[in-house]
């Protein structure tokens, strides 16, 4: 097992491939061993290289409604009524504090999506 930092996108794809090769090993082994280090040295490459951004809130909040299967109507008894859900939903309105929190405990949407700008 010879294991280097990823440096780039050539150190990139031959650890994408060894990791295809090992992907079935045993934990505690040594294939094990290198399928675990790989993971974490693949995995911080992927973070530093091509990071992912946070969803836009509204679209989290619908998003999440629809796993949900909630409706309008089901978010007004959350942040308030039906025209103030539309509004915010259409991003004619800003969310507010209160309705953040309400938003995190109810549909378990992290407040740093949240409370970005729109």
């Amino acid at each position: 097992m010879k294991i280097s930092p990823i440096r780039n996108e050539r150190d990139y794809q031959q650890a994408l491939e060894r990791l295809e090769d090992i992907f079935d090993a045993k934990m505690e082994t040594e294939e094990g061993d290198e399928l675990e280090i790989l993971s974490i040295l693949i995995d911080r490459y992927e973070n530093e290289h091509f990071p992912i951004g946070m969803p836009d809130p509204i679209e989290a909040i619908k998003f999440r409604m629809e796993q949900m299967g909630m409706k309008q109507k089901d978010l007004a008894e959350v942040v308030g009524f039906k025209s103030r859900v539309s509004e915010v939903l259409n991003k004619k309105r800003k969310l507010t504090l209160d309705m953040i929190r309400k938003l995190n405990a109810t549909l378990h949407i992290p407040t740093e999506v949240l409370v970005q700008e729109y």
